[in-house]
């Protein structure tokens, strides 16, 4: 047959177009998926998982694309079929990850042929990925069906539990754990060059942490499986620094349509996020980041530091950006990566849905506010770094169990 010419057998990567054995089961239907851009809302990524040849996933009309599916689970890929639309992919690979950062090719070619293109592959992982570099026609790419064979994978559609409070979040509570003037993102490897900032979970962050060294860290969150590390400016009092009295970071599925939230993956680990703005110049460079008195809301809210009652609490709350571009862990102004939702939906340029990572902070100060200042300065500079090093799986199950069918969960990561 045509399709395994020379120069396809070269091209490719552990794998032979062939057809899909009768034995594999069919583990990609229905699951969540994401995608570098859609045409229009009429050609969702979600088509091509949904086992309807009469519907389509169709591309915006450039190079390079790519279609996202997460099974669940690890599992062991053996087939991959490709039914095509007219507008196929000439080059395009097909690769599978465990994480959703690190990929392995599992197919790779020049020579596409468009319609139904079954592939023999041999690998394993969680995401499987079509990225596409060449467009055979002047159109996007398109696909009907996006179909994954082998073993294993999980469930994406758990049971609801009775008397479960509609609310898509699971949350980390970690206590204060140490100053440093370091920060391992903006200034990493320069020990110093930093404002002082506070860290909460990991007790190891420094300014040369790696991903590995937090993963072999202990932390002080509850749960403590959760290894990441979060960071803020240091909070003063005249000179004395003043720490919360604990830092709440809630995992949120919201900001995006319901059936967004249902599609939402896990962070990568290693991935990197930035919030706030610590050059701000007057509160209205940074309207992300809020001020409040616990138990106080009749004060309402502000950018800048507010005058909280005796016997209440000085409270911070910031929103971190979940939507992401679907490939880089940062970037070099770390936010390009990140982008917050519009109109209900992540843009086409940062089109993978992740978790909104809340952070709250509550300070056991009130009153006059005018000797408080932050080390980055005044109040509307609160920013947050958070710094992904959740195990992969524990990660997915949370977000699976809670988020994706909108269920209130605690820091168990269970109703």
């Amino acid at each position: 047959m045509r399709w395994v010419a020379a120069a396809l057998l070269a091209a490719s990567l552990l794998a032979v177009p062939a057809s899909a054995s009768a034995a594999d089961a069919l583990i990609s239907q229905g699951k969540p998926v994401t995608a570098s851009s859609t045409e229009s809302a009429a050609f969702p990524a979600s088509n091509a998982v949904d086992g309807n040849l009469g519907t389509r996933w169709s591309s915006a009309f450039s190079d390079p694309q790519w279609l996202q599916v997460d099974l669940g689970a690890t599992a062991t890929i053996s087939s991959v079929v490709l039914n095509w639309e007219s507008a196929y992919a000439r080059a395009f690979s097909v690769k599978a990850s465990a994480n959703g950062s690190t990929w392995t090719t599992l197919f790779s070619t020049n020579a596409g042929t468009g319609g139904r293109q079954a592939l023999t592959v041999t690998g394993s992982g969680r995401y499987v990925r079509l990225e596409t570099t060449a467009r055979a026609t002047q159109w996007g790419v398109s696909l009907t069906e996006f179909q994954v064979y082998g073993s294993g994978g999980g469930s994406t559609t758990p049971t609801i539990p009775p008397g479960a409070v509609r609310v898509a979040e699971f949350l980390a509570d970690c206590p204060f754990s140490h100053r440093l003037p370091d920060d391992p993102i903006i200034f990493p490897n320069l020990p110093g060059a930093s404002h002082m900032h506070s860290f909460f979970g990991s007790e190891v962050t420094n300014a040369s942490t790696t991903t590995q060294d937090l993963l072999n860290a202990n932390s002080n969150c509850n749960p403590s499986i959760d290894k990441s590390s979060y960071w803020i400016p240091t909070l003063y009092n005249g000179n004395t620094p003043v720490e919360p009295t604990t830092g709440i970071f809630y995992y949120l599925g919201e900001g995006v349509r319901d059936d967004l939230i249902a599609q939402t993956q896990p962070f990568p680990l290693g991935l990197r996020i930035v919030a706030g703005n610590a050059k701000a110049t007057g509160p209205a460079d940074n309207t992300i980041a809020r001020w409040s008195c616990l138990h106080a809301g009749e004060v309402g809210s502000s950018p800048n530091f507010v005058t909280c009652p005796a016997g209440t609490m000085l409270e911070s709350y910031l929103d971190f950006p979940h939507c992401w571009d679907g490939v880089n862990l940062d970037s070099a102004d770390h936010k390009s990566h990140m982008a917050y939702p519009v109109n209900n939906a992540c843009p086409a340029s940062h089109p993978v849905v992740v978790p909104k990572l809340r952070q709250v902070m509550r300070y056991p100060v009130n009153g006059n506010p005018a000797n408080f200042r932050l080390a980055s300065g005044p109040g509307y500079t609160m920013h947050g770094d958070f710094f992904n090093a959740w195990p992969v799986d524990e990660l997915a199950r949370r977000v699976n169990d809670c988020i994706r069918i909108i269920v209130k969960c605690g820091t168990d990561g269970h109703p």
